[in-house]
């Protein structure tokens, strides 16, 4: 399969379930939501080291929103509800609690349902108080500003984590460039996030390592300085490579996302060096979604 002058491998990319919410940080205006919803997605690239993978899903209007104030849409995914409980928590303490004009809501209705306020609410030590309206508790917390409005609990679903494509390039500029576009394409699709820095992974990773105590080491096999020193999946002409790792709240999300984002890459086409889109195929050993990049593309 060839997109405009840019070969589709016929490979697959693997995911593993999750679990994960939905959240949404209004403020007084969006900067305020937006600096709230940053800090408390910080630092949530991987599971392997950061306790989550999390990033905005999406910027809303006041018409959307609870409470009818500017807005911001985050999603959090774990390897399991506890471990997500404890993050959103945390991080939700943390960096909107604290953000000055902050209030926060559940993003999901359905599925289990995990504290959001239900805990934070000990902060206003007895002052705090609780409304219900429509059948849902939200709990107001005394701060220093006003008060921190919080839903008392946000669901949990299951969820898909680690969809991936590559973009091959001939240099590092060209492959950056692909990347970004295929990245504000996949911003318009909803329900998934691109949780690396700027939705981009330069440091691909393998499962395993030749160090016992690390889970995950350099994909050498796509490393353009070790094509001449191990088995590499590089031709000569291929000197940069760039990974986009998407999670979604299903596997068709991330489906779609992947098409959007290989689509918006092929559009540069070989005219701008883009060679090759590929996966992380490791042939079973990670989870078992297949996304097979032909069947996406077809």
């Amino acid at each position: 399969m060839i997109i405009n002058g840019v070969h589709i491998d016929e490979t697959f990319a693997e995911a593993f379930p999750m679990r994960a919410t939905r959240v949404i940080v209004t403020a007084q205006n969006l900067k305020w939501a937006q600096h709230a919803a940053q800090a408390m997605t910080g630092f949530a690239t991987s599971v392997i080291a950061c306790g989550c993978e999390a990033g905005i899903e999406r910027e809303l209007d006041p018409a959307e929103t609870p409470d009818g104030r500017p807005g911001v849409s985050a999603l959090l995914f774990a390897m399991g509800g506890k471990g997500l409980a404890k993050q959103l928590e945390t991080r939700a303490g943390q960096c909107v609690l604290t953000s000055p004009t902050s209030a926060l809501f559940a993003g999901l209705d359905e599925g289990e349902q995990i504290p959001l306020g239900k805990n934070l609410r000990y902060f206003g030590d007895g002052f705090q108080i609780s409304k219900r309206i429509g059948g849902k508790r939200y709990w107001r917390v005394p701060v220093m500003d006003g008060e921190f409005l919080c839903q008392e609990t946000t669901g949990m679903i299951k969820a898909v984590g680690g969809g991936n494509f590559l973009i091959l390039a001939e240099s590092q500029p060209q492959a950056l460039a692909a990347c970004e576009a295929a990245i504000d394409a996949m911003r318009r699709i909803p329900n998934v996030i691109m949780p690396f820095p700027g939705g981009i992974v330069r440091s691909g990773s393998k499962v395993g390592s030749k160090y016992k105590t690390l889970p995950a080491s350099t994909n050498d096999a796509f490393c353009p300085t070790l094509k001449g020193q191990t088995r590499t999946e590089l031709s000569p002409e291929i000197e940069s490579v760039m990974e986009i790792v998407i999670d979604g709240l299903s596997d068709a999300d991330i489906a779609k996302a992947m098409r959007a984002g290989i689509e918006a890459a092929c559009g540069l086409g070989a005219a701008n060096g883009i060679r090759r889109i590929s996966a992380g195929n490791y042939g079973g050993k990670l989870g078992p979604f297949l996304f097979h990049l032909r069947e996406i593309m077809a």
